[in-house]
């Protein structure tokens, strides 16, 4: 009987959904991966939810016109967060989202004093404060949104060497006691933010736990995906990339898209 590779699409307009790749290749080394990239229209954050949720309903149909995909990650909190329950609505295959990590931050704080770091837009927006009403009533929560930390996770895939003091001054409203202040555990409540960890754990006055989704979202998908299909290991997996735009700052990535092991760097037609 012949097997089926199975692939998925991985959506961002960044590089900050290689994360969320990262965790899904390591959960399912055999599952073959696109990864989409909406340079063009980068970055989301900023932007108002009309757009966000066009540029993605965009790049979700240029996935499906050119690839055979089982399932698609949108790996972008503020897409997620803005337009995930209309993309499932209309689509017919599974769709995964990021959302910030809230409950197992809450899970693991000892002092009950968590952060959020996420873009300004997923701070301000209502369906954060759900998350936050649901799973950290009693918590106290501070958040901080930074455009910052998104460009210096784009510049350090570019090989560019990343500034510990301009993190230390995007964390600075979490710390305001310095090493006495209670925060414990802090939610990277953005795909790029992963991307800075070591810079992340070196900035900081104290010892502190991060916490992501990727985790959990590769749990998730290998949940949705057939077990015959994505844990064979008679099928050799393909990791293709494809942006919406070609230029200088894409063709920059290709250095890190190699060593992550991408063999097709394209742009859609």
């Amino acid at each position: 009987m012949n097997e089926q590779k199975s692939t998925i699409a991985i959506l961002d307009s960044g590089v900050g959904g290689l994360s969320i790749f990262q965790a899904i290749r390591q959960a399912l080394p055999n599952l073959s991966i696109v990864y989409g990239c909406d340079n063009k229209n980068f970055p989301y954050g900023p932007k108002t939810p009309a757009l966000v949720t066009h540029c993605i309903n965009e790049l979700v149909s240029k996935i499906r016109i050119n690839f055979d995909v089982k399932l698609i990650v949108i790996a972008c909190n503020t897409a997620s967060t803005i337009a995930l329950e209309s993309l499932r609505q209309n689509s017919s295959i599974p769709i995964v989202g990021v959302v910030p990590a809230i409950k197992p931050a809450v899970e693991k704080s000892r002092t009950k004093t968590i952060g959020l770091l996420a873009t300004p837009g997923t701070i301000l927006r209502s369906y954060t404060d759900k998350l936050i009403e649901e799973f950290a009533p009693k918590c106290e929560v501070i958040k901080v949104g930074s455009t910052r930390l998104v460009e210096l996770a784009e510049e350090k895939s570019r090989g560019k060497i990343v500034s510990i003091s301009q993190i230390q001054k995007e964390l600075a409203p979490f710390f305001p006691l310095k090493e006495d202040s209670p925060i414990d555990t802090i939610v990277l409540g953005c795909t790029h933010f992963p991307l800075l960890f070591n810079e992340l754990c070196e900035a900081v006055p104290k010892p502190i736990q991060w916490i992501d989704s990727s985790e959990a979202i590769a749990i998730r998908v290998k949940a949705l995906i057939p077990s015959s299909q994505a844990l064979s290991s008679s099928i050799k997996p393909t990791f293709q990339a494809v942006f919406t735009e070609s230029n200088t700052d894409s063709n920059s990535l290709t250095p890190l898209l190699k060593r992550l092991g991408f063999s097709s760097i394209s742009q859609f037609k």
